[in-house]
Parts: structure tokens; C-alpha cells; sequence
């Protein structure tokens, strides 16, 4: 079956999920979110009356009417309030929930809600915010013990949500010592990760039981901070994903579900809760960044030493940025060889909204000026900037971290493999227009943790039924997963089925994310099916009536003797019926092949030609090329999708998308002013190269793809109009107007010039 079959087919199955869902809560109600209108302020009292007395309104649900249930979710910092308590700390923070038969009833009985508020002085960027003596969370939310993924919170008194760093050698001498330092400060803008999908949540609260329906990448970390919330067993908080209209890192974690699942314990009905655009673009967000880089190299163009200053700007709450900032730590120098390094990190809380997950994971945020640092370096020492990455590249095997994995990925091979697409195919200029190519390279500690658990049955007529608990949300994972399944079993694809992603149904997965599904849950699918094969072999020794040493399994048959049965013979033989199922199960856990962390390393290796047009600035992508250094691709077209929508998000953050806050509040909360890329921005020339070494450490010497992609593009977009200009830019997105005035820049330059 192809991957669009497959897909047209989960779509039939999940219309179905839904319909079932929405049966089994009858009388579901909708409710309608009231959002603050101020960025900063204590709430002075809320007049709900007019609204509770609205047609067709059930309950008006404010932080006060939650009683004893926790008020605050957070899997790192537990400081998010469900709803505003006693003040808000970004414009469009919820206030209160109106719920109300329809959506419409809803929606305006929302609109008769009337909030007092009292000013306090609004933050709303990270310099600001930092220097301030006004404390945006008074209170500290940490706890003796509590840890995620090694990343514990930070105790602040003041607006940090969290600090890391990371050190080895003599920074400091080996910056005074070199030859050149070369200095870059970038800054990253506020980006918004679009999924055709909003938030929406569907809460079913019974005395003893919570079920919930929603867009979650992480069903079973939602589930349990859902289960302390109600002080439930996690066996009875159910949490049911269906196949979801993207995600892009911006619905891990829990997000609405809180809300909803307040809302039908304050109700006594199931409801739902949904946001538009902009209720999603004040629910998450990814982090801004300002971010120096001092290099030192000697006189042969060799890294010395590097020093790295990180900024978040990581909003109202800390979610999961904490996380995100140790990432881009550990990501921001890049594969090259550092024999000394200091990087240190600041996630500061202002009052806008929050900050999380986004694809690359805090990557794209340091590689900007990582690797315009090396170009900028480059043209100092005299040196292509090509050549000037292949001489500081880490070889295969090389550590880039002590103690974690080694670098599994031969770098410089594919730096060469972009190198010669890029001059196969270089355009010539055209009048009006400059010219300008770059490559840009990073490596990312993917794969987070690897624990997953699958199943799978081998039905009686030989097809298959897989339950995993990673989340479909267009990736194709559910694709991928059913050909390694279908090929451990030596089954037709078309015979295998994939459920996915309910707590009460599917085992357990730790997430959704990190590039990590195909990997880790491909290793846990493998394990699966040797498990059902190991079980199919004792099913025909016992019913043979010898030892389970003379049952073998070859090309797919279970041979006993000199007789060779299908899966489905041994299967019916054994249960004596037309009828019955043999089951395997496959466990992941850090050990053995995924005993040192990370997993494996995500490559990213991205070329571009850029055109900017000298009269107003506006730049055109010419030609992209990606390299996906994935191991092994269990379905290349999937890969090459992958890895073409990453590249054309991380052009987006490069050209056109910004969040762009006057004072405190977000004045382009919508898909008109907010640009995203259009079919028209496609750069007109797409080259797709797939790296396969089978160097990884999953099924087939698979290793992750779908974040990589992205990582290094906005730092390419960057060089390249820089070179086409001939002034370095420092700022995201690269819009006409910031670019006419680059070029307005190396006008006055030249002039200027004896």
C-alpha cells in the first residue's frame, strides 16, 4: 500500500475514533476561552454575571471555582497556571472558561465576561526583563528531587526560568593566544510553530476516571500530569490522540488539556475547547534568542577556542525551555573540533506568551550565529568558507560531548556531497539582482530517551495489528513503523494495521519528538516481532510435541521437521480453531545499543543559492540542497518530504516570520500579518541527497530525520545574503526592508572607501 493510501485509510479509521468519541459523550459541551487584555496586571475582580446568565450557558469556570484540584501544570517547572490566579502575566494568558451548549453560545456569552485589572510594569523582552527588580513569578515552583532528562529547576530570585552552561579547557587563553577572534552576535526572532491543526481538547471528568481527547504529541506525559492534577491512578486518566494536523515540536507537553479537563469537572459535562490562530499563537511559541559567539583560530584556520553567550526570551511561563536552552547548549558549537569551550545560557521569563518545544529543539536558534560565525571567519582569514568547515569537522567516531556518543555520522563526506550539488547547478546572475551561496552544518544530541514499548499480534489469517504509542501527526511515521513491522514478518504491508496513541489501549511511549520514532520505536517494533516469532515457534513445538530447538524460522515459515507452516497454520493448530491471535512485545530502555546517550546524532547539512533584488531588497531562494544523513531511509520519499518541509520552516524563520510585540501586546496574531511561505516562495531549484552508511543505531542503521533539515537553514539563508550584499547581517527574518537596508549599508561602505 502506498504512504497516500495509508494515510487516506488512518484518516477513515481516525473520522471513525472521533465519532466514537463524541458518541460516548453525549451531551458534550464547548467552552469558549477568555483571554487577558493585559500583558501584566492583577486581576481585581472578574463580573461573570452577564454571562452565566447568557442563553445556553452551562458554567463560567474562573481559578477560584477550582477548588482542591492543582491550579498549575509544568513537566520541568510546575509554574503555568490553568487559569489566570489573582494575576495575569502575558496578554492572552486565560482568564476564564465559559462553557455553553454550542460554540457560538459560548463565544458570545465569552464576550459579556468583565475583567478589572490593576497595571503592573509589562517586561516584554529578555534584556528588560533580566535587569528588572519587577518579578514576573514571585514564588519559587522548586522542588527537592524533581528532575527531567537531567535538567532540574533552577531556584531563582529573580526573572531567570532557568541557567545552564557547559565548559571544558582554558577558554579565556586560547582566545588571547590565537591568531584571529572573530566576534557575532545574532538575534533570533519569536516564531510560531503554524500547524494546520490548532489546539483543541476534549474532557470527559467522571468521579474516579478523566478522558481526554486532544492534540498531544506526548499522550502519556500528558496523562500523568492530568493524574496529579486530579489526584488520580494514571490508570484512570485516559488520553486519546487521533491522527493530528502537525505539530512541529509545538504540542509536546500538555497544553490545553488542563483547561478542558477543569472545565468538565467545574461543568459536569464533557467539553470541548478549541483555539483559532490566535489563541494558538498566545498558547505557545518558540524561544527568541540573542546570541554572542567569540572564535579563536590559529594562522592555519583551526578552531582554538569558542565562547558563547545564550539568551532566551522564553515568555510568561517556563514550559519547556529549560530543556530547550540545555539542548541549544549542546548544540551550538557545532561538529567541529573544540579543544576549549565555554558556552553559558539564560532563559529569561517576560510577559509574553510562552515558549517550548520547536522543531530543532533549540538548534536553529545558536547555529545562526555558529555558523555565520564560521563565514564571517572565513572571509577574514581568506580562507572558502567550504574549506575552512572541513578542516575543524569532527571525523566519525570523534566525540563531540565526554561521555556521550560519539559522533556516528561522516560530516565531511556530506559537506562535499552539498559543495558539488550546489556548483553543478549555479545560476548565472541575471541584471538588478546579487548573488550569493553558503552551506552550513549541525549536529543535534537527538532521540531523547530511549524507552518505548510496542506490540504486535499476528492475527489468524496471518495479517498484523501494531500498537505503538508515538503520535501520527503527518510525519508518516505510521507508514514507516508498518513497513519495518511488515518486514520483520515477511507480511505484505497491506496486511499490516497501526494503532496508535490511547493511554487505556497502546503501550508506552516516552514521546513523540526529538527526530527519534523511527529509530527508537523501530527498534522496539523489532523487538516486537522477534518476540512473536520466538512465541509462534513455541506454539508449533507444543503442538508438534518437540522441543522448541527444532522449530526454526527461515524466510518467513516456521519449519518443524521437514514441514514448513505459515504463521496463520501454527496459529490455527495451536488454538484448534479458526480463530486466535500470538502476540509479541518489544521493550527499549537504555541499554545495549542505546545504553550511551544521545541515541544517535542528527545531522543537518543544508546549501543555498540566494537572488536579492538590488532595487528593493527581497530575496529569492534559488536553490536548496539537503543532505539527509539518515542511515538508512525505510521509505526515502518520506525522508525527502521531511526533510524539504523542515528546509522551507527554517526559510520561513530566515525570510519572513516574526512575532512582532508593540509593548505588550502581539499585534500580528493571524496568518495574514504573520507570514508563513507560500508555494510561490519554493526555491526554484530543490536538490534532495539521502546519506545512506547504515551508521545509526536503529533498525537497518537508521538514524532521525525531520528536524535536521531545518537546523542550519536560517544560518545558510543568512551567509549567503551576506555574501550577495557584502554586510554581514545579524538579524531575523531577512525582510525587504532589512535587507534594502544592508544594502544600504555596503553602499555607504563603498563610498566611503579610499
Amino acid at each position: 500500500m502506498t504512504a497516500a493510501r495509508r494515510r487516506d485509510a488512518w484518516e477513515k479509521v481516525t473520522g471513525r475514533a472521533r465519532y466514537a468519541v463524541d458518541a460516548a459523550m453525549p451531551n458534550m459541551a464547548h467552552g469558549a476561552v477568555v483571554r487577558s487584555e493585559r500583558a501584566h496586571a492583577h486581576i481585581a475582580g472578574i463580573d461573570r454575571a452577564g454571562a452565566e446568565a447568557a442563553a445556553g450557558v452551562i458554567a463560567v469556570v474562573t481559578a477560584g471555582d477550582l477548588g482542591h484540584l492543582g491550579l498549575r501544570f509544568g513537566h520541568i517547572v510546575p509554574d503555568h497556571a490553568i487559569l489566570a490566579v489573582d494575576k495575569v502575566r502575558y496578554y492572552g494568558e486565560p482568564v476564564a472558561v465559559v462553557v455553553a451548549e454550542t460554540p457560538h453560545q459560548a463565544a458570545d456569552a465569552a464576550e459579556l465576561v468583565w475583567v478589572d485589572y490593576d497595571d503592573l510594569p509589562a517586561l516584554t523582552d529578555a534584556a528588560s526583563a533580566l535587569a528588572s527588580d519587577v518579578l514576573i513569578h514571585e514564588q519559587s515552583y522548586v522542588s527537592d528531587g524533581e528532575e527531567f532528562l537531567d535538567v532540574a529547576p533552577t531556584a531563582s530570585s529573580d526573572n531567570v526560568a532557568h541557567r545552564s552552561e557547559l565548559a571544558w579547557g582554558d577558554v579565556e587563553a586560547a582566545l588571547a593566544g590565537a591568531a584571529t577572534v572573530v566576534v557575532t552576535t545574532t538575534t533570533f526572532p519569536l516564531v510560531y510553530g503554524y500547524a494546520m491543526e490548532t489546539y483543541n481538547a476534549l474532557a470527559d471528568w467522571q468521579p474516579g476516571s478523566l478522558h481526554v481527547v486532544s492534540t498531544a504529541q506526548h499522550p502519556l506525559m500528558v496523562r500523568k500530569e492530568l493524574a496529579r492534577m486530579f489526584s488520580l491512578p494514571l490508570a484512570a486518566v485516559r488520553v486519546e490522540v487521533p491522527y493530528i494536523g502537525g505539530g512541529y515540536g509545538s504540542k509536546s507537553y500538555t497544553k490545553l488539556e488542563p483547561l478542558a479537563a477543569a472545565a468538565s469537572w467545574a461543568a459536569g459535562r464533557p467539553v470541548k475547547v478549541t483555539t483559532d490562530v490566535e489563541g494558538a499563537m498566545y498558547t505557545t511559541r518558540a524561544d527568541g534568542a540573542l546570541v554572542t559567539v567569540r572564535t579563536g583560530f590559529d594562522t592555519g584556520g583551526c578552531i582554538c577556542g569558542r565562547d558563547i553567550d545564550i539568551r532566551f526570551d522564553t515568555g510568561a511561563y517556563a514550559d519547556n525551555s529549560p530543556l530547550v536552552l540545555t539542548k541549544s547548549i549542546n548544540r551550538s558549537f557545532g561538529p567541529y573540533r573544540m579543544p576549549n569551550l565555554r558556552v553559558r545560557g539564560v532563559a529569561a521569563y517576560t510577559n509574553t506568551s510562552p515558549a517550548s518545544s520547536y522543531r530543532g529543539f533549540g538548534a536553529p536558534q545558536a547555529a545562526l550565529a555558529g555558523e555565520l560565525n564560521m563565514d564571517m571567519a572565513a572571509d577574514r582569514l581568506g580562507i572558502d568558507p567550504v574549506e575552512l568547515r572541513r578542516r575543524n569537522l569532527l571525523a566519525p567516531g570523534d566525540t563531540i560531548i565526554r561521555g556521550k556518543r560519539p559522533l556516528d555520522a561522516d560530516l565531511v563526506a556530506d559537506l562535499d556531497a552539498l559543495a558539488a550539488a550546489l556548483e553543478q547547478h549555479a545560476a548565472e546572475p541575471t541584471p538588478g539582482t546579487l548573488r550569493g551561496r553558503a552551506v552550513a552544518v549541525t549536529a543535534s544530541d537527538a532521540g531523547a530517551s530511549p524507552n518505548s514499548t510496542t506490540q504486535v499480534r499476528m492475527h489468524a489469517d496471518g495479517s498484523v495489528t501494531l500498537l505503538v504509542s508515538s503520535t501520527e501527526m503527518g510525519q508518516g511515521s505510521g507508514t514507516a513503523l508498518a513497513q519495518i513491522a511488515a518486514r520483520e514478518l515477511c507480511v505484505p504491508l497491506d496486511a499490516v494495521a497501526v494503532g496508535q496513541s490511547d493511554t487505556r489501549f497502546t503501550p508506552f511511549e516516552w514521546t513523540t519528538g526529538a527526530s527519534r520514532t523511527t529509530t527508537i520505536v523501530g527498534l522496539a517494533v523489532q523487538a516486537a516481532c522477534a518476540d512473536l516469532w520466538d512465541n509462534l515457534r513455541g506454539r508449533a513445538a507444543e503442538s508438534a510435541g518437540v522441543p522448541v530447538e527444532r522449530v526454526e524460522v527461515r524466510g518467513g515459515s516456521i519449519h518443524v521437521g521437514g514441514e514448513a507452516l505459515t504463521a496463520s497454520e501454527v496459529i490455527r493448530q495451536w488454538f484448534g480453531a479458526d480463530g486466535g491471535e500470538v502476540v509479541g512485545v518489544g521493550l527499549i530502555r537504555r541499554a545495549g545499543a542505546t545504553e550511551v546517550l544521545p541515541p544517535f546524532w542528527e545531522i543537518g547539512a543544508i546549501g543555498v543559492e540566494v537572488s536579492v533584488d538590488a532595487a528593493t531588497g527581497e530575496v529569492t531562494v534559488e536553490h536548496l540542497v539537503t543532505v539527509g544523513d539518515v542511515g538508512h531511509a525505510v521509505n526515502p520519499d518520506l525522508v525527502k518530504g521531511q526533510d524539504l518541509g523542515a528546509a522551507t520552516q527554517g526559510l520561513g524563520i530566515a525570510l519572513w516570520e516574526e512575532m512582532v510585540y508593540d509593548g505588550e501586546q502581539l499585534t500580528n496574531p493571524n496568518l495574514v500579518e504573520y507570514r508563513v511561505p507560500r508555494l510561490r516562495d519554493t526555491p526554484r531549484r530543490i536538490t534532495s541527497v539521502l546519506a545512506e552508511r547504515g551508521d545509526g543505531a536503529g533498525p537497518y542503521g537508521v538514524k532521525g530525520a525531520g528536524e535536521g533539515a531545518l537546523n542550519p537553514v536560517p544560518a545558510a539563508v543568512a551567509a549567503a545574503v551576506g555574501r550577495a550584499v557584502g554586510v554581514w547581517p545579524t538579524e531575523l527574518p531577512l525582510t525587504p526592508p532589512r535587507v534594502w537596508d544592508l544594502l544600504q549599508q555596503a553602499e555607504a561602505s563603498a563610498a566611503a572607501a579610499p
